[in-house]
């Protein structure tokens, strides 16, 4: 596919997936309008695009905000004239026990992980209309498919992102609006170097660049949905126990990270206190 002065929006793009992806859509000859929080890793990400594709920008700011979600499609849009592809992959972690996890900490994830989708999602249509058609990536986990011990909160916002796009596949049909899914495995970024618990998965991690291949796979082969590393043992494994055998599965689970004892009973302890969760103290 000739990329050359198509319009891509990619969000969480100042580490990992999405930086690698943006650069990749540069290199490609594509204008990319790079999005985050953290205005001086855009800032360097864009200064590396523009060697490609001089046209290429950068906006800062939290895609957990519906304004602001909106307003980098619009700005975009203002700016070039145009939206070809849109790739959410914004995301936060959230890896702790639940005993220790708060009400408003789960909202957070879900505004960044799975609202801020829907909302870039819905401004992006309607361009995407205009110009007879466009492509939506919408990077999920495959968390969605086999939540981890202490990922509740993560994963229930990926599995919202994935049926939310699923939904689109109906939605959208006659449209020519393409929209894809992946789901990748454990990949190597910071978001491990993020979490609030240190993690019990000492695995083998992926480069970002599987995840990045299988994007513009799913762009130009208009694949609905991709599993990423492809013929990964592990993730086969674990997606067949939990279709065929779910008891084994949380069995295999809660013996790869058991919940200690004794953070149990001070959560029961503090719980009598009349503390909420995430007023847990581990302390």
């Amino acid at each position: 596919m000739d990329y050359r002065g198509r319009v891509a929006l990619v969000t969480g793009a100042s580490s990992g997936i999405g930086h690698a992806a943006a650069r990749a859509f540069a290199q490609r000859g594509a204008i990319v309008t790079a999005v985050a929080r953290r205005a001086d890793l855009l800032e360097q990400l864009i200064g590396e695009c523009r060697a490609h594709q001089p046209a290429c920008c950068y906006i800062a700011g939290d895609l957990g905000e519906r304004s602001f979600a909106e307003r980098v499609v619009h700005d975009t849009v203002a700016r070039h004239g145009r939206l070809d592809v849109l790739i959410n992959n914004a995301g936060i972690s959230k890896h702790k026990q639940i005993y220790h996890t708060s009400a408003e900490e789960i909202e957070r994830v879900m505004q960044v992980n799975f609202l801020s989708c829907v909302w870039t999602t819905l401004a992006a249509i309607p361009y995407m209309l205009r110009e007879g058609g466009g492509t939506i990536v919408n990077v999920s986990s495959f968390a969605a498919k086999v939540s981890p011990p202490r990922e509740a909160a993560y994963a229930a916002s990926k599995a919202a992102m994935s049926s939310f796009t699923e939904g689109l596949w109906c939605d959208l049909a006659g449209s020519n609006i393409h929209v894809a899914l992946i789901h990748p495995g454990p990949i190597d970024t910071e978001i491990w170097r993020k979490m609030d618990e240190p993690p019990a998965y000492q695995g083998r991690k992926h480069p970002p660049e599987v995840v990045v291949d299988a994007i513009f796979e799913a762009i130009e082969r208009r694949a609905y949905e991709i599993t990423i590393p492809k013929r990964s043992p592990m993730l086969a494994f674990a997606r067949m126990l939990r279709l065929l055998f779910p008891g084994l599965l949380r069995a295999g689970l809660a013996w790869m990270d058991p919940v200690p004892p004794e953070i149990v009973e001070r959560a029961r302890a503090q719980a009598r206190e009349g503390k909420r969760l995430g007023g847990f103290r581990e302390d």
